[in-house]
C-alpha cells in the first residue's frame, strides 16, 4: 500500500543533517511496513532487527553503547557487511530495550552517516519515561490510512488521485461525488487500518463478508490495545486507562443533538473526578496515539494554544472504524448512513483523523454559550472555522454567531453536499477533508 509519509521519509533521507529517525504511532498503523518499503526501495540493503521477536538483540547493548561496537555486533548478527553509508538499519520495538533508545543519541554523535531508524508499539509511553537527549532524534508520526489512501489502497486508484488533486473549493463532476460518498461510507466501516484495509479490499466484491471480517479483525485488535494497556501501565493505572478508553466512545455521544460533547469528568472512572486525577489516563491515551485530543478555546485568536483552557475537551478515537467496534454499530447502519445521533460524532471524529494526518497536531474548537465550531485552523489566512454537518443540511447558527464575533477571512462546512461558495462560506464534501487540511497546512 502506497502511504504518503513515504515522502517525509525520502526528505530525512536526503536531509543535510540527519538524525537517527524515531517513527511513532499506535500499534498496527503499519510503522513497520511503511520502513521496511522505504529501506528497500532507497538504499542499498536494510538491515531489520525486531528486539520483540529476538530478546538476544539486546545482550549487544549491555556491555556499552559505542556505535561501532554495536554494529561490528549486528553485522555478525546478520552474518552481513553494514555500509554505513549506503544502507539503513532498523530496530523494531525499541521500547523493549531502554539502552538501545539512549544509544541514539551516540549513533547520532558518533556515525551521523548511518540511517537509523526506529519505531515501536506504545513508544510515545516509553519515551515519556525513557531518558535520552533532546536534540539527537527526529521524531515522526504515522496514523492510520487517511480516506485518500484507503481508496487507493483498495484498488480505487484513479478516485484517490482525482480526490487528492482536486481542488476541494470547486465541485466534484456529479458521479465523482457520489461514487466518493459511497467509499467514504466504507471507510466509516473499515477505518484506516493497513491490515484492516487489505483485507476489507480483498472481500469488498462482497460487502458483507468484507465488513464481516472486518469486524473481526477490529475485535481481536481491541482486545490486543487491552493486553498492551495491561501490560505496559501498571495494574492500577491499566484498570482506569481502560475504563477511560471504552468511555470515550460513551462521552462522544452522550449529546443528542448529534455533535460530540466535550468531556465530562464524573462517571468517567468510577469514583474519579477531576482533571487533575484524571490527567494520567488521558496523557497516557495521548501517548499512545490511542486517542485524539481538542482543547476548547473562549477566544479565536492566534496562537490559539494561549486561550486553551486545559480542563475543556473532547476526545476521539484514534481510528473512525475502531470507534464503530468500540460503540458497537452495526456496519450496514454506516453503509446506509441513516445512524440518528451516531451521525455527528463520527463525521466529526473522522475529520479528526484527517486533520491530524494532515499536518494539525494540535487541534482547538470553540464555544460560546449556545454555539460551537468544531474545529479551528490556524493557517496564513488566519483562524480558519470548520463546521462538520453530517448530513446535506448546512445552515448553521454556531457559524452565524462565530463570523459575527470574529470576523474570520473564510469559514468552511463540510457535510454531504458538493462544492460550493456563499460569499467568505466554502462547502467542501466531507471527505475531501483531508486534502483541506493540507491546502490550508500550506497557506
Amino acid at each position: 500500500m502506497n502511504r504518503t509519509i513515504l515522502s517525509a521519509l525520502l526528505a530525512w533521507k536526503n536531509s543535510s543533517r540527519r538524525m537517527p529517525l524515531i517513527l511513532r504511532g499506535a500499534r498496527q498503523v503499519g510503522k513497520t511496513y511503511s520502513l521496511k518499503t522505504f529501506g528497500a526501495a532507497n538504499f542499498r540493503q536494510c538491515h531489520y532487527v525486531n528486539f520483540e521477536e529476538d530478546e538476544r538483540i539486546a545482550r549487544i547493548f549491555e556491555k556499552d553503547l559505542g556505535p561501532a561496537r554495536i554494529l561490528d555486533e549486528l553485522r555478525f548478527y546478520f552474518n552481513s557487511n553494514i555500509d554505513t553509508a549506503a544502507d539503513i538499519v532498523i530496530f523494531d520495538e525499541i521500547q523493549r530495550c531502554g539502552r538501545a533508545i539512549t544509544s541514539l543519541k551516540y549513533f547520532c554523535e558518533e556515525m551521523p552517516q548511518l540511517a537509523l531508524c526506529a519505531a515501536g508499539s506504545l513508544l510515545g509511553v516509553k519515551l515519556n519515561s525513557a531518558s535520552f537527549p533532546v536534540g539527537k532524534v527526529t521524531f515522526l508520526d504515522l496514523f492510520p490510512m487517511t480516506f485518500a489512501e484507503f481508496i487507493e489502497g483498495i484498488g480505487e486508484s484513479q478516485l484517490s488521485a482525482l480526490l487528492t488533486e482536486h481542488d476541494p473549493h470547486e465541485p466534484y463532476q456529479t458521479l465523482a461525488h457520489e461514487r466518493l460518498w459511497e467509499l467514504w461510507k466504507q471507510y466509516l466501516v473499515a477505518g484506516g487500518l493497513p491490515a484492516v484495509v487489505s483485507e476489507f479490499g480483498r472481500n469488498r466484491a462482497n460487502i458483507f463478508e468484507a465488513v464481516r471480517a472486518v469486524r473481526t479483525m477490529q475485535s481481536d485488535l481491541l482486545n490486543a490495545y487491552l493486553a498492551d494497556i495491561a501490560k505496559h501501565s501498571g495494574k492500577t493505572n491499566a484498570l482506569h486507562i481502560e475504563r477511560l478508553w471504552r468511555n470515550v466512545p460513551v462521552q462522544l455521544a452522550r449529546n443528542l443533538d448529534e455533535s460530540a460533547s466535550k468531556f465530562r469528568f464524573k462517571d468517567a472512572i468510577p469514583g474519579i473526578r477531576g482533571y487533575d486525577r484524571l490527567a494520567g489516563p488521558i496523557d497516557w491515551l495521548q501517548s499512545a496515539h490511542l486517542v485524539i485530543k481538542t482543547t476548547g478555546v473562549e477566544k479565536a485568536a492566534l496562537p490559539l494554544s494561549s486561550f486553551g483552557t486545559e480542563n475543556i475537551f473532547k476526545l476521539y478515537v484514534y481510528d473512525v472504524g475502531m470507534l464503530g467496534t468500540m460503540a458497537y454499530i452495526k456496519p450496514q447502519v454506516f453503509l446506509e448512513y441513516g445512524f440518528g445521533m451516531y451521525q455527528g460524532y463520527v463525521a466529526e471524529n473522522f475529520v479528526a483523523q484527517e486533520l491530524l494526518a494532515g499536518g494539525f497536531p494540535n487541534l482547538y474548537f470553540w464555544q460560546g454559550r449556545t454555539s460551537e465550531i468544531e474545529f479551528l485552523a490556524a493557517s496564513e489566512k488566519g483562524i480558519v472555522p470548520i463546521e462538520v454537518k453530517s448530513g446535506r443540511v448546512t445552515n448553521s447558527r454556531s457559524l452565524s454567531i462565530y463570523e459575527e464575533k470574529f470576523k474570520p477571512e473564510r469559514a468552511y462546512i463540510l457535510s454531504a453536499r458538493n462544492s460550493g461558495r456563499q460569499e467568505k462560506r466554502f462547502f467542501v464534501p466531507i471527505y475531501a477533508a483531508g486534502v483541506l487540511a493540507r491546502l490550508l497546512d500550506s497557506r
